[in-house]
C-alpha cells in the first residue's frame, strides 16, 4: 500500500512545474508562457531586431548590393565620358574658328597686296599736288576701306632703322642723328595686321661725330 506521504510530495512538485513552468526560461526547462496581457520584445522571442542598429544592418545590405554598385559604376564612366566629349567639342569650335579667321585674312591681306601699287600711284599724284577733284575721292574711299580691313602703312622720315620693315637702299653719315636713321622714304611700306607684306625702301644716315654737314661747304669770294 502506498504511502499518503509520498503522494502528496508528487502532486506537490507537479503543482509548482506548472505554477513556475519547467521549460528552458524556466526554473524546470520548460518554455514560459506570457500571461495574459503583458507584451515580451521581440528579441526575446528569436525575432528579428527592431532597434536602430538593424535598420543600419540593413542600409548596409542595400549600399553593397553588387548590382547597384554596378550602376553607380556606370553613371560615373558615362559621365566622365559626357565631360571629355563636351571639352573635346568646344576645342573644335575654337579651332574652326581660328581657321576660319585665320583663311579670311589671309584672303584680305592677298587682296591688299595686289593693291599695293595703286596705292604707290595715290601717293604719288599725292605727292604731286594732282589728287584733286573724283579722283581724290574715290583715292580716298579706297584707302579708307583698306584701312579699316586692316592694312596700314609704315615708314616715315625720323624712323629708326629697323631691317625687318625697312629696305636700305642707300646710306649716309651724319653728326646729327644718333643711330641708325630714315633720313628718306623712297617706297611706303604696309603691313595687314602682324604680317608684313612691304618693306619700306628707305635711305638710313648712321651717326659720325666727324661728319661734315651735306650743306657746308667752302668757297672763296672772287675779287673784282
Amino acid at each position: 500500500m502506498q504511502d499518503p506521504t509520498d503522494v502528496r510530495e508528487d502532486v506537490s512538485v507537479e503543482d509548482h512545474q506548472e505554477e513556475f513552468g519547467a521549460g528552458s526560461d524556466g526554473p524546470g526547462g520548460n518554455p514560459v508562457s506570457p500571461a495574459e496581457g503583458v507584451e515580451i520584445p521581440d528579441a526575446a522571442v528569436g525575432g528579428t531586431p527592431t532597434s536602430a542598429d538593424g535598420a543600419a544592418d540593413a542600409a548596409d545590405g542595400v549600399a553593397t548590393d553588387p548590382e547597384l554598385n554596378r550602376l553607380r559604376t556606370d553613371l560615373e564612366e558615362r559621365t566622365e565620358d559626357l565631360k571629355r566629349l563636351s571639352a573635346e567639342y568646344a576645342n573644335y569650335r575654337r579651332r574652326v574658328e581660328r581657321d576660319r579667321e585665320a583663311t579670311v585674312n589671309g584672303a584680305k591681306a592677298q587682296v591688299a597686296g595686289e593693291l599695293l601699287t595703286v596705292l604707290d600711284d595715290v601717293e604719288r599724284a599725292r605727292q604731286h599736288g594732282d589728287l584733286t577733284g573724283a579722283f581724290k575721292v574715290v583715292a580716298d574711299r579706297l584707302t579708307e576701306t583698306l584701312n579699316r580691313s586692316g592694312l596700314a602703312g609704315f615708314g616715315e622720315v625720323g624712323d629708326a632703322f629697323d631691317p625687318s620693315v625697312h629696305e636700305a637702299v642707300a646710306s649716309a653719315t651724319s653728326a646729327e642723328v644718333d643711330g641708325p636713321t630714315v633720313t628718306t622714304v623712297m617706297r611706303r611700306g604696309y603691313r595687314f595686321g602682324e604680317k608684313v607684306l612691304r618693306p619700306a625702301m628707305v635711305e638710313v644716315t648712321d651717326h659720325d661725330p666727324d661728319a661734315v654737314p651735306a650743306d657746308s661747304g667752302t668757297g672763296g669770294s672772287g675779287s673784282a
